[in-house]
């Protein structure tokens, strides 16, 4: 679908980017298209509301979310073949990161119906350029599992990606994660991102432990957020001998104040060794004092 210069808006779907916190970054190409289109399919009609309300946007809104997208999927993607004009927002940011979006495009793109995208805000890039850690390479990972043991899993899966990655999360949550992957992970550098581009913006850097430390002392902040977590060290495995995994162990036991549990995970995610193997020699060390 090519980009119109006249006033007519072609059939077919239109992914459109808004405000991730400030409404002012709404793009002119965004207001334009939403301005034009016969429905807006969004997460909750009344934040897309607020949005068009705002700027005097007539077009119909009906929601399109994950309880309901069956039902609403063959609606929209008939009313495209049939010469519908239909963009696509979610509450805040770009669409089909963590949520549904990607099944209408998929159908779409079997019917061979038209979809093009308005691009705009997304938080995990807001949240990437501001971390402070490097950009080259990075991997998003959307929401971790709420149940440690599956977030654990989660985590261990993308352990050894070399790229910055980035996770989003909620705040009840934030203190378990961040341990969890200074367990799974190592004690890495990371960046705490919330409240974007709003009046309260904040970005909190240090490595997990010490951010984990922050929350558990100070509660669980408000407002979204989002977590940035620098690469795996280039730590070869084969330089990691017995005298190095116990000479960290008692340091992480003894200076850190870890229980064996989180020592183990921690040098064994830094190490590469298997974690049960660094659990045994941890336990070892702590029962000769």
């Amino acid at each position: 679908m090519s980009q119109k210069t006249d006033s007519d808006l072609e059939p077919g779907l239109y992914i459109v980017a808004t405000p991730i916190g400030n409404m002012g970054d709404i793009t002119l190409r965004a207001l334009e298209t939403l301005g034009k289109v016969d429905i807006i399919a969004c997460e909750d009609t009344r934040e897309a509301g607020k949005l068009t309300t705002v700027y005097d946007i007539p077009a119909d809104k009906v929601p399109y979310h994950d309880h309901n997208a069956a039902e609403m999927l063959p609606k929209l993607v008939n009313a495209i073949a049939k010469g519908g004009r239909v963009a696509l927002i979610s509450d805040a940011g770009m669409p089909l990161i963590s949520d549904p979006g990607y099944k209408l495009v998929e159908a779409l793109v079997k019917e061979g119906l038209p979809v093009t995208c308005v691009p705009g805000s997304t938080a995990s890039l807001t949240a990437l350029v501001l971390s402070g850690l490097p950009t080259d390479k990075f991997m998003f990972a959307g929401f971790l599992p709420p149940k440690t043991v599956a977030r654990k899993a989660a985590l261990t899966d993308v352990r050894d990606v070399p790229a910055t990655l980035i996770f989003y999360e909620t705040a009840p949550r934030l203190e378990a994660s961040l341990r969890d992957m200074a367990e799974i992970l190592g004690d890495r550098r990371c960046a705490v991102a919330r409240e974007l581009t709003k009046k309260f913006e904040e970005v909190r850097r240090d490595t997990l432990l010490a951010l984990a430390d922050h929350y558990k002392k100070n509660g669980a902040p408000k407002g979204e957020i989002v977590i940035v977590v620098e690469a795996p060290q280039k730590d070869a495995v084969e330089n990691w001998d017995d005298a190095a995994i116990d000479k960290l162990l008692g340091l992480m036991m003894k200076k850190e104040g870890m229980s064996v549990k989180d020592a183990a995970g921690f040098v064994a995610a830094k190490s590469g060794r298997k974690k049960n193997d660094v659990y045994q020699r941890a336990l070892l060390l702590k029962n000769r004092k």
